[in-house]
């Protein structure tokens, strides 16, 4: 799958990103797919690739890129339990400034971009993300619910907050369809229950599914929490909910 470096522009500046597509020469549904706490790294632009090969385009940005480029923290190739805690030290801060109203300017400008390629074709987009990156796309796909035809989050982050502005608010406005992989211990069964109730409001298809014998960061292969059994299952879950939502051509 060929994949490019892209500069992205916002308001706030320009976001260093890359993007995965078939190399046939034809246009493909758009996919925005945001990156977990620990950022762009290899393991991103293979899933991205892995995606692009049934036939997506798939755009990633650098969400941090407000305090600069990729990379803005050193990772060890392999992202151990005794490495988080001086990771996450890092990062936290990256992740608080990433307030719900830089989510949705930045969110505004990616999908002008997808939607602007050459490679991409007319009609609704895929949004996705991993971790932190499940909240955005639950933002993403809210604020814009003529644009996002399919949203899927795995081991999210907080969607259900006491907050005023928690995602699960603004739920009652979507039109997408929606699939959340949980790990087991992701959410609480209360949080469960209002994020369903949020998406029984909102009348699509959705499925909130807590994938066995999993902890947080599952999908990640570049992590202890790593499970190849459920990262497959994951891919399980997400082409046949992006193929249901968006029209595919090319490779499947």
């Amino acid at each position: 799958m060929p994949m490019k470096t892209l500069r992205i522009p916002t308001p706030d500046g320009q976001v260093d990103g890359f993007a995965a597509f078939p190399d046939d020469g034809e246009r493909h549904p758009g996919v925005l797919l945001y990156m977990d706490a620990f950022g762009l790294r290899p393991v991103l632009e293979d899933m991205a690739r892995e995606l692009a090969g049934h036939g997506y385009y798939v755009l990633v940005p650098n969400i941090y890129y407000r305090h600069g480029p990729t990379p803005l923290v050193e990772l060890p190739e392999h992202i151990g339990e005794e490495d988080r805690p001086g990771l996450f030290a890092q990062l936290m801060p990256l992740v608080e400034a990433h307030t719900t109203e830089r989510v949705l300017r930045d969110a505004d400008a990616y999908l002008a971009f997808l939607t602007e390629q050459p490679e991409v074709s007319e009609g609704p987009v895929g949004v996705l993300g991993y971790c932190l990156g499940a909240v955005l796309a639950m933002r993403t796909a809210t604020a814009h619910p003529g644009r996002v035809a399919a949203v899927a989050g795995f081991h999210p982050g907080a969607l259900v907050t006491d907050a005023p502005d928690s995602p699960h608010r603004r739920i009652p406005e979507l039109t997408a369809d929606v699939h959340i992989g949980l790990a087991e211990g992701d959410m609480t069964p209360e949080a469960i229950s209002e994020l369903n109730e949020a998406l029984d409001a909102a009348g699509v298809g959705y499925a909130t599914e807590i994938y066995p014998d999993t902890v947080h960061g599952f999908t990640m292969a570049d992590t202890a929490a790593f499970s190849p059994a459920a990262r497959q299952h994951h891919w399980d879950r997400l082409l046949p909910l992006l193929s249901r939502t968006l029209e595919v051509r090319g490779p499947r």
